[in-house]
């Protein structure tokens, strides 16, 4: 229990770190969200006053007026209560409301394709690092090549080929914009139709990570005592290859795994903005490109709790599949 205990106030004050960063970091960037928002409306000849300034601060918690203390102390009120302030690039809508809209788009997509790729670069690298040496570990270079390659590069070459040349799938897009958005057949369907050239993208770019971690791992096991020991027990090799080879060697993908899952609510920024896909990471870049901080901290804060909560999920499996981790707790 203690080794339970000790990883909970780490992850209680890791959280409470990246909340106080979140808070100060944005407001260290140029440019104040009030002032974006006047100048926004000045621009549709709306009228300039003290009054409406003091308004606007107000509704978007940046007071100026206020110490900066108080400022934290106010926004950990509000994160703790679930009022993450007011949009500015998303006037007037609330920042839970637009995120609200923007992550299921996200989770759907890059969850779907990081399952997809960890499932299929984990199974090819078992098979890959048992049988290495043999002609299907020469094929290992091309699928870290692919790893390596940008993401908006390999999007802009599947659109190129798929899109544009081939017409299979649309170039841009989240769904058909004559149907509704909601759980209909009609709808799924197109968001689905819509969504495999982005999730193809990432497929092809990130499985020739895992594919490449969990093939060294094996070669690794396999040169342990406990495989020669099964090898002359005469288990059958594909007993051995599974019960103890890859259930030793995907301890490390796990892991990595994990906090990839955590990952997935930041989104894939480049490949979204390539696809215009509407998801997380174009709201980000959207609220960086307004300065709007209640917007990026809000998408922060759900990116911090997730990574950390993914963590956090990781430890306490280990702590049940190998003993070992808390053996000095």
């Amino acid at each position: 229990m203690r080794y339970y205990g000790r990883k909970l106030a780490f992850y209680a004050v890791a959280l409470w770190a990246a909340v106080t960063l979140n808070f100060f970091i944005p407001r260290l960037l140029p440019g104040n969200p009030v002032d974006i928002l006047m100048a926004k409306l000045q621009q549709r000849g709306g009228s300039i006053d003290p009054s409406v300034r003091r308004t606007y601060e107000l509704l978007l918690g940046s007071n100026s007026r206020e110490s900066l203390w108080s400022q934290y102390v106010a926004y950990l009120g509000n994160t703790v209560h679930g009022n993450l302030g007011t949009s500015v690039s998303a006037f007037p809508a609330k920042v839970s409301d637009v995120i609200a809209q923007s992550l299921p788009w996200t989770i759907v997509l890059v969850g779907i394709a990081t399952v997809i790729s960890f499932v299929l670069g984990i199974v090819l690298g078992i098979v890959v690092g048992w049988r290495r040496g043999s002609w299907l570990d020469s094929l290992v270079p091309a699928t870290t090549v692919l790893a390596a390659v940008p993401y908006f590069w390999l999007a802009l070459i599947l659109v190129a080929l798929l899109s544009s040349t081939l017409h299979l799938f649309p170039i841009m897009g989240g769904y058909d914009v004559y149907f509704t958005p909601g759980l209909n057949w009609e709808f799924l369907r197109s968001a689905g139709y819509y969504g495999v050239l982005p999730a193809l993208t990432i497929v092809v770019s990130s499985v020739g990570g895992w594919l490449l971690g969990m093939r060294n791992m094996m070669v690794s096991t396999t040169s342990e005592d406990y495989i020669l020991t099964a090898e002359a027990k005469g288990l059958r090799p594909r007993r051995i290859m599974m019960r103890y080879a890859a259930r030793n060697a995907v301890l490390p993908s796990v892991a990595g795994f994990a906090i990839s899952l955590g990952f997935v609510v930041s989104g894939a920024i480049v490949t979204e903005q390539v696809f215009s896909y509407p998801g997380i990471g174009s709201k980000l870049l959207q609220a960086v490109q307004n300065n709007d901080y209640a917007l990026m901290q809000g998408i922060f804060l759900v990116i911090t709790v997730a990574v950390l909560g993914a963590n956090l999920l990781v430890d306490l499996l280990y702590g049940i599949i190998d003993p070992r981790t808390r053996a000095d707790s």
